[in-house]
């Protein structure tokens, strides 16, 4: 097995210790840091997606591979920076005003980091302007907005229509999760995108930045 797939399986295993100490070793072998970036950490994060969207892995099982990822792009970091190997852009990530649930939207979060975005976390009760403000202000292409009661739902009407007025539909994407969520009401609101979980946000998010 190479050092890149111990990395996958290791991170498969929520083994942060020892996908470290690869990522260390890869960087030792002179690897670029973007080979080890995809084919090691995000092709891990892309496998852990598959298997929580298939009910094999839980919860648990992506926190640890997560936190796993984390220990390998610590070591990878500085190497990237150096090497200036871009994000896949990033994402303004919120629940929506009055709403202050946020499993959803963190698993949301640590899936789009697995896939190589920067994920900008504004937490929970996030009123539309602060969506909108930030986005802005961190030149990111794209805002994802989570809900988990139907009364917090306009709040997300509320991004989406803020977007147009400030003339910066096209610029910056919406897209819409959470248990009350459904694709009938992203049409009915224009957001961008709609997803069911949080494996099918972050397809639909490299979709919209044409990362896919």
């Amino acid at each position: 097995m190479n050092i890149l797939a111990e990395i996958v399986d290791s991170l498969l295993g929520g083994q942060d210790e020892r996908v470290a100490e690869l990522t260390r070793q890869a960087i030792g072998q002179g690897l670029p840091a973007r080979q080890i970036l995809d084919q090691g950490l995000i092709a891990g994060m892309n496998r852990v997606g598959e298997l929580f969207q298939s009910h094999e892995f839980y919860l648990p099982e992506v926190l640890l591979a997560a936190q796993a990822m984390n220990a390998g792009m610590e070591q990878l970091k500085p190497l990237l920076i150096q090497e200036g190997v871009p994000t896949r852009g990033k994402v303004v990530l919120g629940s929506v005003e009055g709403d202050l649930h946020d499993i959803g939207k963190n698993l949301v979060g640590i899936m789009l980091k697995g896939a190589g975005f920067e994920v900008v976390d504004l937490g929970t009760d996030v009123p539309p302007q602060r969506f909108v403000e930030t986005a802005r202000e961190q030149g990111a292409p794209v805002i994802g907005m989570s809900a988990l009661l139907t009364t917090t739902m306009p709040g997300m009407a509320a991004v989406v229509n803020l977007i147009k007025q400030q003339g910066l539909a096209g610029r910056i994407k919406t897209i819409i999760g959470g248990a009350p969520v459904t694709e009938k009401f992203a049409r009915q609101i224009g957001a961008d995108a709609y997803g069911y979980d949080a494996a099918s946000a972050v397809q639909r998010v490299k979709t919209l930045v044409g990362a896919d």
